[in-house]
């Protein structure tokens, strides 16, 4: 799962957080496929999906969307 951002800011706070809440991430460049403010993103296990969804609602990070892997468009928003 990746998680795409507006900004730097909200990327490096969500990278704090998140990794405060023992969630496994790794930053990375956004995708060419994902149209996003930000060149920084963050991947996270499936299965950490509904504590990262805490952390941005609890927390108001601010982000473009969460996407999923898709073997046809290169990335797929899915709805939080």
């Amino acid at each position: 799962m990746l998680i795409a951002f507006d900004s730097t800011q909200q990327a490096l706070r969500a990278e704090m957080l998140l990794e405060y809440a023992d969630v496994d991430i790794d930053i990375c460049p956004t995708p060419k496929e994902i149209t996003a403010g930000c060149a920084l993103s963050i991947h996270f296990p499936e299965e950490d999906m509904e504590t990262v969804k805490d952390v941005i609602e609890q927390e108001h990070v601010e982000i473009r969307g969460i996407f999923k892997p898709d073997t046809v468009a290169g990335y797929v928003q899915i709805d939080i």
